[in-house]
């Protein structure tokens, strides 16, 4: 279990990393030119260590529905959107907003699950909950900062 917290963590880092490169990329060039080069660099790297690990036995899969590619437009979007953004509000406020985004897709995927299971709106309590638990710290966060007149990029 332990390896499994330290592969989380070194995630996190990684994705705080890229966030910040991808960043300073973009304010040199674009941030569809950073989204680029920060795919391409990962599809060498990945096709690297997929050979390195599985050899020639690499096979495609299967029978996989077209929707399933659908990450990889989502992950573009992501890279684009994070080197567009970042810049601008900083990499700190950058990271809180996309990590309360998750949690509200997260949240948002747990109610329509339960809905359909034909849970009743009691057992969604807690959902809804965290939900407004998370969009009420967004939102105290704009406050203060609105309030204390400090500009987006302190």
């Amino acid at each position: 279990m332990s390896w499994f917290i330290f592969l989380a963590v070194l995630n996190g880092i990684c994705i705080s990393l890229s966030r910040i490169l991808n960043g300073r990329l973009s304010l040199s060039r674009t941030a569809l030119l950073s989204s680029y080069w920060n795919h391409l660099i990962g599809f060498i790297f990945l096709s690297l260590l997929v050979l390195l690990v599985h050899g020639n036995s690499f096979a495609l899969p299967q029978n996989v529905p077209f929707s399933a590619y659908a990450g990889g437009a989502i992950g573009v979007l992501f890279v684009a959107i994070n080197s567009l953004v970042l810049p601008k509000i900083g990499a700190m406020r950058t990271s809180l907003l996309v990590i309360s985004g998750q949690m509200l897709v997260g949240v948002l995927l747990s109610l329509v699950v339960l809905f359909l299971k034909g849970q009743t709106l009691l057992d969604m309590i807690w959902p809804i909950a965290g939900m407004i638990l998370i969009l009420s710290g967004v939102s105290l966060n704009q406050q203060r900062q609105a309030n204390s007149g400090r500009s987006p990029n302190t």
